[in-house]
């Protein structure tokens, strides 16, 4: 137990390192992979050609998360990290100051549902980008708003409506994990449609769960229990958070056959994400 207590340790210190390595060198990835999303519906909608160049970080996002998962959403995402930073300093503040046990939340029930919203919104801006409307609109994205922060840019003129949403978005953060990436985020959406390979896929041994046991669903930042609902096993955001937690060991992935030590493992998909990340030009300082 407490040999298995210090390998937990030492892998949520490499789990802060690398968060913190590419929310300093690669803020503004999430904007940039989307730009390919919008670039494919406005090309469609007005029957022009696409440019496969600026399609290489979306298909780069996409190929990583089909053969790792979601390893950007758990990992790399600065608005994924920037959410978790502020819940765990929104938990701190509530416990130290109004000496609350718990964090103020929003239901599991209502979260699940809430889910559904990320799709929503991945389907409007589909709609807009098809019929021409999106690139005329201006001043609302707040995910552009952000990128602009993290790469010490003021706001744009106009952004105000922008500014707004990522406040709204900031104190959603403070009452639920994950808050952007569940309810809001349409790469999320996109990116919980992609089927990811079986050998790099986390796998819970459902025959030997303890009957009643929720330690990985109360753990998890999306409120999911993998094998449960597979239509729901999209929304798994790679964080292995589960894995620490499951009194029996049952989550795993294939590569720990190969690999053992799961902060190797960690630190190898990282070191690829960010080679591919610099050759696609979403390192700032490469």
């Amino acid at each position: 137990m407490a040999d298995k207590k210090k390998k937990l340790k030492y892998k949520k210190i490499t789990e802060v390192i690398i968060r913190v390595i590419f929310f300093i060198a690669m803020p503004a990835a999430f904007a940039s992979g989307f730009v390919g999303v919008k670039l494919i519906f406005n090309a469609v909608g007005q029957g022009k050609p696409i440019d496969p160049d600026k399609l290489l970080v979306l298909i780069g996002l996409l190929a990583f998360t089909i053969v790792f998962g979601r390893f950007f959403c758990g990992f790399v995402c600065a608005f994924g990290s920037l959410g978790d930073f502020i819940y765990f300093l929104s938990g701190l503040i509530q416990k130290k100051i109004f000496k609350r046990k718990k964090q103020i939340t929003i239901p599991q029930k209502a979260s699940v549902l809430l889910q559904k919203l990320k799709y929503v919104i991945l389907a409007l801006i589909a709609l807009l980008c098809f019929c021409g409307v999106y690139s005329k609109l201006t001043g609302w994205n707040p995910w552009d708003v952000f990128s602009r922060i993290m790469v010490f840019k003021a706001p744009a003129d106009g952004y105000i409506l922008g500014i707004i949403i990522l406040v709204l978005i900031i104190i959603g953060m403070a009452f639920k994990k994950r808050f952007f990436c569940q309810f809001l985020c349409p790469m999320g959406a996109l990116f919980a449609l992609m089927p990811v390979l079986p050998f790099t896929a986390l796998h819970r041994d459902e025959s030997s769960c303890i009957k009643g046991c929720k330690a990985c669903r109360m753990n998890c930042p999306v409120d999911i229990k993998l094998g449960e609902d597979i239509l729901r096993d999209g929304e798994c955001i790679a964080c292995e958070k589960c894995m620490g937690v499951c009194p029996k060991s049952n989550i795993s992935r294939p590569e720990q056959k190969l690999v053992r030590n799961d902060i190797i493992i960690l630190v190898i998909k990282s070191v690829l994400f960010f080679v591919m990340g610099c050759l696609l030009g979403l390192c700032r300082f490469f």
